[in-house]
């Protein structure tokens, strides 16, 4: 029994019961994309990876990660997963260990088996008890848009 070894795309588009719709009432917004499309990268345990990752929109590390930048949506290292480098995302969730730098615009979660060595930089913070961050903690603020600074000496009312 032999099958292949991925999904093969329909070479006929399915049809459709609806009427066409014109070109000119496209919709405004883009399309969500199918979950069996989103770019996921998945570092199994007993793996080791070296080199840079991008436009990953899911990166979780099971095994070893050494990287010098790292651009996706979302990072997930496990329990037992090492990341070594520096890395951008959105929203990073740390339960194994990562030696560098992070840089999470949003959220950075470190659970109670994750240890942040380095740098971590992000807008929220959640640390779970027994989690560990060693190094340098920034965090992400806004700066305020229409306040200029004040020459030296002038003191507000």
């Amino acid at each position: 029994m032999s099958r292949p070894p991925f999904p093969q795309a329909p070479t006929t588009p399915p049809a459709s019961t609806a009427a066409p719709r014109p070109a000119a009432m496209a919709p405004a917004r883009p399309v969500a994309r199918d979950p069996a499309e989103r770019r996921i990268l998945i570092v199994s345990r007993g793996i080791s990876v070296q080199g840079t990752i991008n436009d990953a929109e899911r990166v979780v590390v099971e095994g070893t990660v050494e990287a010098t930048l790292l651009q996706a949506t979302e990072l997930s290292i496990t329990h037992g997963g090492m990341f070594k480098g520096s890395v951008e995302v959105e929203d990073a969730e740390i339960g194994g260990t990562i030696d560098g730098t992070v840089t999470a615009r949003s959220s950075l979660i470190v659970r109670s088996t994750g240890r942040v060595l380095g740098t971590a930089r992000c807008r929220r913070l959640q640390v779970e008890d027994g989690g560990q961050i060693t190094g340098t903690i920034e965090m992400i603020t806004d700066a305020p848009k229409n306040e200029a600074p004040r020459p030296a000496g002038e003191a507000s009312n």
